[in-house]
């Protein structure tokens, strides 16, 4: 489960650039202005000119900044994705079931009887052996509940019944649904749907073939939270929004293969950009992963994107990675519960996450099972 932040980063550099014309004809970027003619002529072997006439190149350069360039080719790139992708009619909120009772043996995470939300934890988590041992007990659990609740994606199913069957299995295993009550969040599921970002609330609203949902999946297992979410296909999807989920489940495996002690959390986001980059794609500043053990969210805050936050990772650390890539624009509104958050301009997100372990020469995924 994301945590949100309100941060944002640019670099820029330069660069040059250089366009040339033959016979009058434009061939390079209008960006580039057309200089003053350069007249060439071709020697024979003999040391006569040749007969025929002269070629003309228009030749001039303009210096461009490299925040400038970028933002020029993702919005080419955003253009031509856009032409190739569908869209599914706009989601609308349907009706939210009271939330779903928890067995009293069942402990619960300490946030859940005040109901506010908690402040992020300044406290990295870095269990012992002992602690290690139950995160990884915790995260197979929540790997298990998650592939669980894949295998219930089909049209006409509701994200409501998706909630309740989560929430059953989890608390059969003896653990409490870690989103239930967590600053008032009324259900034990996140289920994004098409243009949601993250956060979404299960309710009525029946899926359709054609939609893709990201199922979030946190539990809180012997005083310890395993945290991990996937994005899912259901029915018939469009190829676009195929390719979508599947450059954003790569950024996540880029992410975390930069991983290891001593190395600094602000590779994470470069290499995840880099390659979201390549397709086109954009990458959600205001969600971040976290890091997560005892206490659900904590620093370090885990950017997804190009920034020069300082840190270093550390032997025995646990936090998640979990990019949200778009279609077309990262700006969002969020509705009247305070957590559906959707892109502003209707585009399908996905999200892929798993919580890591940091070890001396990698980093081990938890999450699997």
């Amino acid at each position: 489960m994301a945590s949100s932040v309100f941060l944002s980063s640019f670099s820029s550099s330069s660069s040059l650039q250089l366009c040339s014309s033959f016979h009058g004809e434009y061939l390079a970027p209008s960006r580039c202005f057309i200089g003053a003619p350069v007249t060439s002529s071709s020697l024979s072997l003999s040391g006569k000119k040749n007969s025929y006439s002269p070629r003309q190149f228009h030749v001039s350069a303009k210096k461009v900044s490299g925040l400038e360039e970028a933002i020029r080719i993702r919005k080419m790139r955003e253009l031509e994705t856009k032409s190739k992708v569908r869209r599914n009619p706009p989601l609308r909120r349907g009706r939210v079931s009271p939330r779903l009772l928890v067995p009293d043996h069942i402990p619960r995470p300490p946030y859940v009887e005040s109901g506010v939300l908690p402040d992020i934890s300044s406290e990295f988590q870095i269990p012992g052996p002992e602690g290690i041992a139950k995160m990884r007990a915790a995260c197979e659990l929540a790997a298990r509940v998650l592939n669980y609740a894949g295998t219930l994606v089909k049209p006409s199913v509701t994200t409501n019944e998706i909630d309740k069957a989560v929430h059953d299995m989890i608390i059969e295993a003896g653990a409490y649904p870690s989103p239930l009550g967590y600053g008032g969040f009324p259900k034990s599921v996140c289920t994004s749907v098409n243009e949601c970002m993250c956060h979404g609330i299960p309710d009525s609203r029946q899926l359709q073939s054609g939609d893709i949902i990201n199922i979030d999946v946190t539990v809180y297992l012997d005083g310890y939270h395993g945290d991990t979410s996937r994005t899912f296909f259901c029915g018939e999807v469009d190829e676009g929004f195929k390719r979508l989920v599947k450059v954003t489940e790569e950024c996540l495996e880029k992410g975390i293969a930069v991983c290891k002690d001593g190395a600094s959390f602000k590779k994470i986001g470069k290499r995840i950009s880099e390659h979201a980059e390549k397709f086109g794609y954009n990458v959600v500043e205001r969600f971040v992963g976290h890091g997560v053990g005892p206490v659900f969210h904590s620093e370090p805050l885990i950017y997804h994107y190009r920034n020069d936050e300082p840190g270093l990772m550390v032997e025995g650390q646990t936090f998640t990675i979990e990019p949200i890539l778009t279609i077309g624009t990262t700006e969002c509104v969020t509705w009247p519960d305070n957590w559906t958050t959707l892109t502003a301009d209707g585009g399908v997100a996905a999200q892929f996450e798993h919580t890591i372990l940091i070890t001396r020469t990698g980093s081990e995924i938890l999450t699997k099972c």
